[in-house]
């Protein structure tokens, strides 16, 4: 019995060596192997004063990219809004996770080095 399951478990350690990884950190920022798909077409509802549409976008949960919802975002004076958006290169697919940003670098200010600097090149 005991040759039998380490047999078994020989077999799984194995298996295991070759499924590929369908992400991994690098750093703090999470890789993804398989492309994205699709954006899905959203019925935008009707402007609401004060508010920004924020578009869907795909999430990738730990094991599948998952659908989510687009929706209004209150206006910030003074800010502009960047819908997150996945982006390719040599290792696989980032997610640009967007947000509010002041100085117009294209950086969301949580993740910002040096926010609200207007002559920053």
């Amino acid at each position: 019995m005991k040759r039998i399951l380490c047999a078994a478990a020989a077999a799984l350690i194995s298996t295991a060596a070759f499924v590929p990884a369908q992400a991994f950190a690098k750093g703090d920022v999470l890789v993804v192997r398989t492309a994205p798909p699709a954006p899905r077409h959203e019925m935008v509802p009707h402007a609401r004063r004060g508010y920004e549409w924020a578009p869907g976008y795909w999430n990738w949960n730990g094991h599948r990219y998952v659908w989510q919802k687009g929706h209004f975002e209150k206006v910030r004076k003074g800010y502009s809004y960047h819908r997150p958006e996945w982006r390719q290169d040599g290792n696989g697919w980032t997610l640009q996770r967007g947000g509010w940003d002041r100085d117009g670098d294209g950086v969301p200010n949580r993740q910002d080095n040096r926010p609200n600097n207007p002559n920053r090149s």
